[in-house]
């Protein structure tokens, strides 16, 4: 953090900041081109039709969960619809005035009648067919302690003292927009990339810089949970400890799924984290080569409460998803049409039924990018478990936002 840099350090650090902002010596600063067109408003003739199979259980909470979010930030708050922008005060009266038609129980045709004279239904861009790819995501349960020991010898960091992270805007309008960078002081005293993943686990030191919150039995364990970026922790005799995504070395997430499968290790239709854990399990002489693939790296907090999301609130089952941050309005008001697995059904048959349901935009990831990409919070437990192992559904994405003239 920066109250561990020397005034030294932050003095140099501006000026390389600076000389790289315009150099341009950034090659993962990516410029964000599709703001204005990730969403598209639809005429209300071509809105979908509305209906929630889960009879809108939890969805007031997890409403609830975003209005706590919008009443933190200023009113005046912008928040993008393509290229329509609504402030954080119309985001509050369009989500307080959908909760409050909730409390009516309403049937199938009057929620339509109701979106359709009240609300603006954007559809998200999607990939060329207009559908959007649904993964899901988890809270997972994994065996530790609290100290180092012979069957807990894996590390599960917390933020790193000299992980500095810089918010662009504040160097130049022209990048608003972007997400904020993490970075290190070099001995050069020269501002770069935080460590990766690689060089993260080759230093045998990294805790000085890095105080380990949990340990976990395996560096697959240790994998998922970055994965997931929530978990719990049994730390056996009933206590269990929570912990949540603290930061991020800020290096590309590049997915260990898709790179078993261009290696032809697994078969594209029999991905699965489940499929993954199995075949890591079965290689542990390739574990290096395929885990640092992927060059992110997460760090960890103990927390109660939660699974967080990225707008620092409760997360609901089935009700919160992850999208891009840049593209995609933040806490929004969202309906989704997609795929998931019958409760009633065996998880070996793994049959999936098409469904509907409104949810909340609460959260955000690295492998979560692009219009065409949203990840389901699908809970904890074994449902939970195979659901967010295993989908890898296409759908379309709906974002609703209350009419100016409803006030």
């Amino acid at each position: 953090m920066i109250n561990k840099i020397s005034l030294k350090h932050i003095w140099i650090f501006g000026i390389v900041i600076m000389a790289c902002l315009l150099s341009g010596c950034y090659p993962w600063i990516k410029k964000d081109t599709l703001f204005f067109e990730s969403l598209k408003k639809l005429d209300p003739k071509a809105y979908p039709l509305f209906a929630d199979n889960s009879e809108f259980q939890d969805l007031s909470a997890s409403i609830d969960k975003s209005l706590l979010y919008f009443n933190k930030v200023p009113l005046k708050r912008k928040y993008h619809y393509g290229k329509d922008s609504y402030t954080a005060g119309q985001m509050i009266l369009s989500l307080e005035t959908f909760k409050t038609f909730l409390e009516n129980k309403p049937s199938a045709k009057a929620l339509n009648e109701f979106i359709k004279s009240d609300f603006l239904v954007y559809k998200a861009r999607g990939n060329e067919d207009g559908k959007v790819l649904f993964t899901g995501y988890f809270e997972p349960v994994f065996k530790g302690g609290i100290e180092k020991s012979a069957q807990f010898s894996h590390p599960v960091y917390s933020r790193p003292h000299d992980l500095l992270e810089i918010e662009l805007s504040k160097f130049s309008d022209k990048y608003k927009g972007h997400k904020r960078m993490m970075a290190r002081v070099n001995n050069s005293k020269q501002v770069v990339p935080y460590y990766s993943r690689k060089q993260i686990n080759a230093m045998k030191d990294f805790h000085i810089r890095s105080k380990p919150v949990v340990w976990l039995k395996s560096r697959i364990d240790r994998f998922f949970l970055e994965i997931q970026g929530s978990g719990r922790i049994d730390l056996g005799q009933g206590d269990l400890l929570r912990v949540h995504y603290a930061a991020t070395n800020g290096n590309e997430y590049r997915s260990i799924g898709r790179y078993l499968i261009n290696k032809n290790e697994v078969l594209k239709t029999n991905m699965s984290m489940q499929a993954i854990r199995t075949w890591l399990e079965k290689h542990p002489e390739r574990m290096d080569e395929v885990l640092h693939h992927n060059d992110s790296f997460v760090f960890f907090k103990k927390e109660e409460g939660g699974p967080y999301g990225s707008l620092g609130v409760e997360v609901t089952a089935l009700r919160s998803i992850a999208t891009d941050s840049r593209l995609f309005p933040k806490g929004a008001l969202c309906f989704m049409q997609t795929q998931l697995p019958d409760k009633k059904s065996s998880p070996s048959l793994k049959r999936w039924e098409k469904v509907s349901f409104f949810v909340l935009n609460q959260d955000t990831g690295g492998a979560i990018k692009g219009p065409a990409r949203a990840d389901l919070f699908c809970g904890n437990g074994d449902y939970a478990r195979f659901a967010a192992g295993h989908m890898n559904k296409y759908g379309k994405l709906f974002f609703l936002v209350l009419k100016s003239d409803r006030k």
